[in-house]
């Protein structure tokens, strides 16, 4: 990324010096304030500004004009000047009101936390589908605000702009053109789902379970992901390194091939603009076989993250009754203390559908392929199939994919007594379509 543009001329590049702030009203008793500042504070790092300073602020009652109290925004005012910082990442909504406001006081952009997100969103989507679904969310959060001409959505590469100055003229065709190009993104993502749902039906037809990783973003699932696949997906210590969903062929036991899906990390407090941007991409979680739920079990808010993750898969609907199983992988073991690590071993021992591991360092990998290749394989059942005998494609579909106990040959025909699995009995006769 060039740099966050302004059309006054200036420019926020890499390395601009932020500081954070947190207008804590206590509402979030799972994490404490130091807590949710790392977390902005990694945010803000991700689109590569230098975070100087982290405040965080005791808010009562939101004032309509500055979110903030009168007294803190002058406190805040001094201490911009004083860390000489060029951003300000506000780690809360802010309206566009209260953003112009401050920016005024202040004598700094301001960035609240839905634009910080939508802006690592906008420079790390690497598909044309992430592409367009970035956009989308981010013309639904611009169309309320006077942020700046919509020219820079041109712009090939980087992010969308959200670090932008505010543009006075032009606003209704601004507004005009945003609303146009939002008509024709939700005509082309139509067109993108409709896609992906015939690859999904052409997926269940083939003979492979899909499996789904999910997780916290940071918890280490593309770390986990190139460990069971031997792939080279990107995998940093860092914020939102995975955003486009990457699906590799792997081997379990009992289990000839599979599907691993590697999907974009949850976040607390996830804008709804990208969750509803992102629903299509969600929906390769919703038709997976198995989901793998991935937690960072060092760290010290697993507990808030992993209820994080659990209430975004049940608002797409991907958990639930009668939906596919969950199983935990307690991630970065390594990361433990001796007694840390006791601790989660009993702990996991102790839980069903939990494995402690750790992907760095291939830690409980071979326990996590097991339980998953059991779990894929449970409630199967003894079935009996006849098959023509030149139909050696299906009957060598049905050694690879299930049990089989026994093969008769009667003339022409094969009767086999074969125990499979709900999912793969389903597979096997869709391969009749």
């Amino acid at each position: 990324m060039s740099g966050f543009g302004r059309e006054d001329g200036d420019s926020f590049s890499r390395g601009a010096k932020a500081i954070v702030v947190l207008p804590d009203r206590g509402g979030d008793g799972q994490r404490s304030a130091d807590a949710r500042l790392e977390e902005a504070a990694g945010l803000a790092e991700a689109i590569g500004v230098d975070v100087v300073e982290k405040v965080a602020f005791k808010v009562r009652q939101p004032k309509a004009a500055t979110l903030i109290g009168s007294g803190q925004v002058e406190q805040l005012a001094a201490t911009a000047r004083m860390c000489e910082a060029e951003l300000v990442v506000v780690d809360a909504p802010v309206t566009p009101i209260q953003q112009r406001n401050l920016e005024k006081a202040l004598e700094t952009k301001v960035i609240d936390r839905t634009g910080l997100i939508l802006e690592i969103f906008g420079e790390r989507a690497a598909t044309a589908e992430g592409r367009l679904q970035v956009e989308l969310a981010h013309l639904d959060y611009q169309s309320g605000r006077l942020v700046r001409s919509w020219t820079h959505l041109e712009r090939q590469r980087g992010g969308f702009g959200f670090l932008g100055g505010p543009g006075e003229t032009q606003i209704e065709a601004d507004r005009r053109m945003i609303r146009d190009r939002m008509a024709r993104l939700r005509r082309e993502l139509d067109q993108v789902a409709r896609t992906r749902a015939l690859h999904r039906a052409r997926r269940h037809r083939a003979p492979w379970p899909v499996i789904a990783l999910v997780g916290y973003t940071n918890a280490g699932k593309s770390t986990l992901f190139n460990r069971m696949t031997g792939a080279t997906v990107m995998a940093e210590d860092l914020l939102f390194a995975t955003l486009d969903p990457t699906m590799r062929q792997i081997q379990l036991p009992g289990i000839d091939k599979a599907i691993l899906s590697d999907t974009v990390g949850f976040v607390s407090d996830l804008p709804t603009q990208l969750v509803a941007a992102f629903r299509a991409t969600l929906e390769e979680v919703t038709a997976a076989d198995l989901i793998v739920h991935v937690r960072d079990i060092s760290h010290p808010d697993s507990d808030a993250q992993a209820a994080d993750v659990e209430q975004v898969l049940t608002e797409i609907g991907a958990i639930g009754e009668g939906k596919a199983t969950v199983i935990e992988a307690w991630n970065k073991a390594d990361a433990l203390d001796a007694e840390g690590r006791d601790h989660a071993e009993a702990e996991a021992a102790r839980r069903e559908n939990v494995v402690l591991i750790s992907a760095l360092e291939g830690l409980g990998l071979e326990d996590l392929s097991r339980a998953i290749s059991e779990r894929l394989v449970v409630g199967a059942r003894l079935r009996t199939v006849e098959l023509d005998a030149t139909e050696g494609r299906r009957i060598a579909w049905l050694h690879q994919h299930g049990e089989v106990l026994e093969t008769r040959e009667e003339g022409e025909s094969v009767e086999i007594d074969v125990r499979l699995s709900e999912a793969d009995w389903a597979r096997f006769l869709a391969q009749e379509d």
